[in-house]
């Protein structure tokens, strides 16, 4: 049995080890910001070879080397994966398209109302039932989109699009039995072969950003890898060392870092519209996170 502190280190190494990795998500839009001379498709294909050289080395530092052998053997398991991967690569390109072209208040949107899509895709494809906050937080959230979409006569897809594919992507790995980091691995496998062929075709016509749009570009283009594995790494050496409602709430703090970089540091437009949606999304989630607070620690007292 551990003593209370040791039990208290892990805890606090856990909120380390997440809190970096919900920082690195939230401030990445700094780093795809960095990257907007090139093509948000030249960059998800260099994301992705990159991605899987150095998770390869991750596999093999961890010892998991039999395990990612064993997941490319069972062919249900590949089936599955091959639908995730359509769906992270999607919303890979979609988020730092969104980035780029000056969406990003919607793409941080997108993650705020995630956890309720989560909820909502639960009882829908998992017949869970919702409590009675669980329902008035989703409400909110659907009374926050459709207020404005008629405010600004405009659908908020971008938002829906990376909430719901992120959402799906979690609901669907569930039924891999497989751990995140050789999920992702194989996800990045499955993936490379067309990447790299588009990549080795703009070369070829003498259109790729790599060699020549200069050293910064070049490091940037090859550290995708390290940006996409670590933050990942982390996670997980987080989820291990804290319970789940403080993971909960702490996932927030990527979205609020877009958010705020959004609003502060590249000046999207923030229209009393925008204020009320937000505020109306933040209401959710603090209703929504209660909840979840209090049937955590219903679960947990004997």
């Amino acid at each position: 049995m551990s003593s209370p502190d040791s039990a208290r280190r892990q805890t606090v190494a856990g909120v380390v080890y997440a809190g970096g990795a919900f920082l690195a998500w939230g401030g990445s839009p700094v780093y795809w910001k960095a990257l907007q001379s090139v093509p948000a498709l030249e960059i998800v294909a260099h994301r992705v070879v990159w991605s899987l050289l150095f998770l390869a080395v991750l596999i093999l530092v961890q010892g998991r080397w039999s395990e990612f052998r064993s997941t490319l053997g069972r062919a249900r398991t590949l089936l599955v994966l091959s639908l995730t991967t359509l769906l992270v690569s999607g919303n890979w390109l979609l988020y730092i398209w969104a980035v780029n072209a000056g969406h990003l208040l919607q793409a941080s949107l997108g993650y705020y109302i995630n956890p309720l899509v989560n909820v909502l895709l639960g009882m829908v494809f998992l017949r869970e039932r919702l409590r009675r906050p669980q329902a008035l937080a989703v409400l909110l959230a659907a009374t926050a989109v459709v207020f404005r979409s008629v405010s600004f006569g405009q659908f908020p897809w971008i938002a829906l699009t990376l909430g719901f594919s992120f959402g799906l992507y979690g609901l669907i790995r569930k039924i891999a039995p497989v751990g995140s980091l050789v999920g992702l691995t194989v996800e990045t496998l499955l993936l490379t072969p067309i990447s790299a062929a588009y990549l080795v075709y703009l070369e070829l016509h003498g259109a790729g950003a790599l060699l020549r749009g200069g050293p910064a570009i070049d490091a940037l283009l090859v550290g995708t890898g390290v940006f996409t594995a670590v933050p990942l790494l982390l996670f997980n050496l987080g989820a291990r060392r804290i319970n789940l409602s403080t993971l909960g709430l702490m996932q927030y703090t990527a979205p609020s870092g877009m958010f705020l970089l959004a609003v502060f540091a590249y000046g999207e437009p923030f229209t009393l519209v925008q204020v009320w949606t937000f505020v109306l999304i933040w209401g959710a989630l603090a209703i929504y996170s209660i909840d979840s607070l209090r049937a955590f620690r219903r679960a947990v007292t004997p």
